[in-house]
């Protein structure tokens, strides 16, 4: 049972001394969405769960001031959050040596990741140092990771449309950042949208303000985003945000041939310049 592997190699790596932490997932009633843990007491690795309500995608802790101040950690991660990973070494935000990966076969979580899940090519890790469990990863059609884009420009077919359905939507943001707390690429000391002198974006819930904040923000994702879904998880009021990131995900996959997080030895393609680059946008 891969539950009970995880607790052992948990137990393991932190009386060996080998970890100081296991960031994991624990669940204090069966059937409610599992929820980040940090383990330093081998005697507490029994609270590590593994189920299909481990949506969470944890990677954005290690970031964390407090969470690096506990010493080096072990992660526990998915195919798919694994590339998150991928981009922070890119980026140079993470040391990969001083972190313990710990990977999971999955075969999917439940709702609301389930259309994810679907098109998933990485329900076995490929870079983790410990990967427990056994997944195959069956093959996907290319298109099939954006068969909910496709789905929203067929019901919206024209600019005007799109128009109206983002004001609706957005018009409907408090502005509580949630989406932003959860992406474990937005991890700026300093967030643009926090800054007053001078004020960069209308910090207001206003309509103005919330189209400023969530296409700038879907902009600094461009080409970097893993389409781990948690903004749209973790929206109180249920904007599907995965279609602003999708949409610029599948640019960059279309001009640039890239996915972000998919290939440790890929040029990132904000700050590289190859030959091969599409110039036909330029005017």
């Amino acid at each position: 049972m891969q539950q009970q592997e995880l607790r052992q190699l948990a137990r393991k790596l932190l009386e060996e001394g080998t970890v100081k932490v296991v960031i994991g997932y624990g669940q204090p009633v069966a059937g409610a969405p599992a929820f980040p843990v940090f383990i330093t007491d081998p005697a507490k690795v029994d609270t590590l769960v593994w189920n299909e309500q481990c949506f969470h995608n944890l990677t954005g802790y290690l970031k964390r001031k407090e969470i690096r101040a506990l010493g080096k950690p072990a992660i526990v991660v998915k195919g798919c959050d694994e590339r998150t990973l991928v981009m922070l070494e890119k980026e140079s935000q993470i040391v990969r040596s001083d972190i313990y990966v710990i990977g999971m076969a999955c075969s999917g979580v439940g709702e609301p990741q389930a259309a994810k899940c679907a098109c998933c090519e990485v329900h076995m890790p490929r870079l983790a140092d410990s990967v427990i469990g056994q997944v195959d990863n069956p093959p996907v059609d290319a298109s099939a990771r954006y068969a909910v884009l496709d789905e929203f420009l067929s019901a919206y077919p024209t600019p005007a449309a799109r128009m109206a359905y983002w004001q609706e939507e957005l018009g409907r943001c408090v502005k509580c950042y949630a989406c932003r707390q959860i992406c474990p690429l937005c991890y700026c000391e300093r967030c643009i949208f926090d800054k007053n002198r001078p004020t960069c974006v209308d910090t207001s819930p206003t309509l103005k303000g919330n189209f400023g904040y969530h296409i700038t923000r879907a902009f600094h994702l461009a080409a970097r985003c893993i389409e781990c879904e948690e903004c749209t998880r973790a929206c109180p009021v249920g904007i599907d945000l995965r279609l602003l990131n999708q949409s610029l995900s599948r640019g960059a996959e279309e001009h640039f041939g890239f996915r972000a997080g998919v290939d440790p030895e890929a040029e990132l393609v904000v700050g590289s310049y190859s030959l091969k680059d599409r110039e036909d946008f330029i005017q």
